[in-house]
């Protein structure tokens, strides 16, 4: 029969589990177990802040990029750009 690589199959699993009992006794693997769950559960947390890193990353560019079309729109600014070459031609 051809088997998959990498797939266990029913008796490669007790096996498994079997020899871990051997190895670590059935006191702890509780603590084995408690261990696992919280070194994925601090990978998970680790990729999430790395995330919200990036994400806050985006909205202050996307704020930056908000606040350079406001500029541009803004009234004020706009009558600042349009006296400036009357006031340079007056100090001359």
């Amino acid at each position: 029969m051809i088997q998959h690589c990498g797939m266990f199959g029913g008796y490669e699993i007790v096996l498994i589990i079997v020899a871990i009992l051997l190895l670590f006794g059935g006191k702890k693997i509780p603590e084995l177990a408690r261990g696992l769950g919280k070194g994925v559960k601090e990978f998970k947390d680790a990729a999430e802040d790395s995330n919200l890193k990036q994400d806050l990353k985006d909205i202050a560019s996307e704020v930056g990029d908000l606040k350079e079309s406001v500029d541009k729109v803004n009234p004020k600014k706009a009558l600042d750009d349009l006296k400036q070459p009357f006031k340079a031609g007056k100090k001359k």
